[in-house]
């Protein structure tokens, strides 16, 4: 069991959770918007606390996503009208700076 989010995790949750539809950010996107941790924690934090949020809207920087993910992914950038280039969602067209 995960226990309680830490600070951090809460904080990484809320960014999340503001992420507009259609919309992405990488885990090192997450962790420089509030200016700690780094790629790896905001993915700790996600598979730990992150089902609760829209957690197709973190991906990795290339625009991919963990195999895993990747089937339950697409009914949701598809939902959204989230920009793909393939397999992949399009980083230059869907990236949101948390502004």
């Amino acid at each position: 069991m995960a226990g309680d989010p830490t600070e951090f995790a809460e904080q990484v949750l809320d960014v999340v959770e503001r992420i507009p539809p259609g919309r992405v950010m990488a885990y090192g996107d997450v962790a420089e918007y509030l200016g700690q941790g780094g790629p790896r924690q905001v993915g700790r934090v996600m598979a730990l606390w992150g089902g609760g949020v829209p957690w197709w809207r973190v991906i990795r920087a290339d625009g991919s996503l963990p195999p895993s993910h990747v089937d339950g992914a697409r009914r949701h950038y598809e939902a959204e009208g989230t920009p793909l280039r393939g397999e992949r969602v399009d980083m230059r067209l869907a990236r949101w700076n948390g502004g």
